[in-house]
């Protein structure tokens, strides 16, 4: 597997990892479908990381991370508040 593919797997890992603390952290109901759907939410925002690896192939793995980290939190968070504003999931702006 190459070092691209293996920073690729850190991210997803981690930005579901962030997805599933915050849920779990949160005032939310737990259920599985908010749990599922979060932590593919964080998984593909913290993932927008990797390409950072197009212009900056030599990257530290540990600043990888952290942008990772970064997107996975402020992303999904922001990805989350337009779906229920403009999706008409949850409060739908009300």
């Amino acid at each position: 597997m190459s070092d691209h593919m293996k920073q690729i797997l850190m991210l997803a890992a981690v930005g579901a990892a962030i997805a599933l603390g915050k849920l779990l952290s949160g005032n939310d109901p737990l259920n599985w479908r908010v749990a599922i759907g979060r932590t593919i939410l964080g998984s593909a925002t913290s993932l927008v990381a990797g390409v950072v690896l197009l212009q900056i192939p030599d990257i530290s793995p540990l600043a990888l991370l952290g942008i990772g980290s970064a997107l996975g939190i402020a992303g999904a968070q922001a990805v989350e508040a337009m779906v229920r504003r403009f999706g008409g999931g949850g409060a739908g702006g009300q």
